[in-house]
């Protein structure tokens, strides 16, 4: 049985595809490795930019617990601040736990008539150099486009060089869930000023993503430009920032074992003959906060829209548009994080990100995905800057970078 479109991965990438090309009229199988029900280790917080998605992909969130804004801390100083009303993005968010979020989605790709498959590992079947499908077991499902949404870049990533650039920035981070009386605030918690267990600024933030279901998910990230960073304790990095917050949010033990995870914040390769790669299996990740949800949600509908408009130069297509789309602001982050590697660096550079009220409204675009080549106003001026002053800087930052 051949198929218009099949799916490699069940998040919300993948899920967005599924939707998008059934909407449309093609015919799409989706292959999760995973069970249904399978939990995804995430920050659970969906940025302003991601629920414009959902409402593009037409999902009912109502069920998500909504977030009006972001509560920054650094050091002694402390701005909370509302998601900005946009032409392009509302004024709210919201937390959605990935089990129940990957679900919803998987539940309406199923109801718009994907084919939606659990318990199957695929793998990419190849003709020469050109994807023609996939292998699942014994059995080859051929395709006339195959989409990578694998997440954090796995085996069928590997196979077509969809992989990580090794000189490029990653991140790492833990979290878990604990009860806390404050679950219902509608305010984002992110500190941007951790330290190791030695006292070492940590280019990354601890987080408290108020759940509103009697928990919070609580968690640290970090960048790999920080120097030690292969002996960070993620663990220990956690108890200490759970620590610090335990009085303010009355917080209450983890509900369960904390959970890691590895940040892919470049990709050497996605897209080729037959195939493209979305969301984090694309490297679509915002180096300043770990943030991929909204880019998988848009990747896969763009990887749909180009199918849908020419299906032999889809994979071209894809990869100049997700480019014009992402790249530039994706770009300048990972170069910015080889600038707060440093500590000497990173201490001032957060004072100026939260010092004023115009730079914590950049901090908080920045913060919440909302800036992009597209983006007007003080925040999109900012950005093409840096992208412009980062790219001249760019040989001195790789040769200072401090060293994982």
């Amino acid at each position: 049985m051949g198929f218009d479109i099949a799916v490699i991965g069940g998040g919300p990438g993948g899920s967005a595809t599924a939707i998008a090309a059934a909407r449309a009229g093609l015919k799409v199988a989706l292959f999760e490795k995973g069970p249904y029900g399978r939990d995804k280790v995430c920050g659970d917080g969906l940025t302003p930019r991601a629920i414009a998605a959902l409402n593009e992909l037409k999902i009912d969130y109502s069920v998500a617990h909504r977030i009006d804004g972001l509560r920054m801390i650094a050091g002694k100083k402390q701005r909370e601040l509302q998601w900005p009303s946009t032409a392009r993005f509302p004024n709210h968010g919201a937390v959605w736990p990935r089990q129940r979020f990957d679900n919803h989605l998987l539940d309406e790709a199923i109801a718009t008539g994907a084919d939606v498959r659990f318990d199957a590992e695929a793998l990419p079947e190849l003709e020469g150099d050109r994807v023609v499908g996939v292998r699942v077991g014994a059995e080859v499902i051929r395709a006339s486009l195959v989409v990578l949404a694998t997440g954090a870049q796995g085996a069928a990533a590997k196979m077509l060089g969809a992989v990580r650039d090794p000189d490029e920035t990653f991140g790492l981070a833990i979290r878990a869930y604990a009860p806390t009386p404050r679950h219902a605030e509608r305010h984002l918690e992110a500190c941007l000023s951790l330290r190791d267990e030695h006292g070492t600024p940590v280019p990354g933030y601890g987080w408290m993503f108020p759940a509103g279901d009697g928990t919070v998910n609580i968690g640290v990230g970090a960048l790999s430009t920080m120097k030690g960073f292969k002996k960070l304790n993620l663990n220990t990095l956690l108890d200490q920032y759970a620590s610090i917050v335990r009085e303010p949010w009355s917080l209450g033990a983890y509900v369960d074992k904390p959970r890691a995870w590895r940040l892919p914040m470049s990709c050497i390769r996605r897209h080729g003959p037959g195939w493209v790669a979305v969301g984090d299996a694309a490297g679509f990740v915002n180096p300043m906060n770990g943030e991929g949800i909204d880019y998988a949600l848009e990747s896969g509908m763009l990887a749909v829209s180009c199918f849908v408009n020419n299906q032999e130069t889809a994979s071209a297509d894809y990869d100049k548009q997700v480019g014009e789309r992402f790249d530039a602001f994706l770009r300048t982050g990972r170069r910015f994080s080889f600038i707060i590697g440093h500590p000497w660096l990173l201490k001032p550079g957060l004072r100026v990100a939260v010092g004023t009220q115009s730079a914590a409204d950049i901090t908080l675009a920045v913060m919440g995905n909302l800036i992009d080549s597209n983006t007007p106003g003080a925040a999109g001026k900012v950005m093409r800057f840096a992208d412009n002053a980062l790219r001249i800087a760019d040989p001195l930052l790789r040769r200072t970078r401090a060293r994982a």
